[in-house]
């Protein structure tokens, strides 16, 4: 092989790994759907079972109802905070790597938007979920703030990506 077609063919190579990296990025700024399970009535640090179960309320006075109207009201756009168990940078490091050394990071919130927000199955502590949003949202982040709106606290306890775009 010469010279000149090896380097025709990095260059060529090089042109393929670019297009598939920039579908990929395409890929990451659809919409995602998700389902899954929250745990009413208790919290986590992470909002999910990466860290210990703690802070147990009472859930007695919250039913089904009451759930589904606190749901309608994270539909549409609005300000959400990342979780401080993240991948997010804060001071050029990692938020989780400063959670996990119990320093206060203070994280700033993000534009997200949540198309589709439907209550499943309410089985109580666990609530089924259906979530259709814009890329950045954080699930655990809405778990957290579910708990908070319902007063009894909330984590993540189940979750699985069912579309991006519209690939399923």
């Amino acid at each position: 092989m010469s010279f000149a077609f090896l380097l025709k063919y990095v260059k060529f190579l090089r042109h393929i790994i670019f297009l598939v990296v920039k579908k990929i990025n395409d890929f990451q700024n659809l919409d995602k759907v998700y389902t899954g399970k929250f745990v009413i009535g208790a919290t986590t640090p992470s909002h999910d079972l990466e860290t210990e179960i703690e802070n147990s309320k009472s859930i007695s006075g919250i039913n089904e109802n009451e759930v589904n109207q606190v749901v309608t009201s994270f539909i549409g756009s609005q300000l959400q905070r990342p979780p401080k168990y993240s991948a997010v940078k804060v001071d050029g490091k990692r938020a989780y790597e400063l959670a996990r050394k119990e320093k206060n990071v203070l994280i700033k919130e993000k534009k997200i938007i949540i198309n589709e927000f439907k209550i499943l199955n309410c089985s109580s502590p666990v609530i089924e979920f259906y979530i259709s949003c814009s890329k950045g949202t954080y699930i655990r982040s809405i778990a957290r703030d579910l708990g908070e709106k319902l007063g009894c606290g909330a984590y993540l306890s189940e979750l699985r990506r069912t579309k991006i775009g519209s690939f399923c």
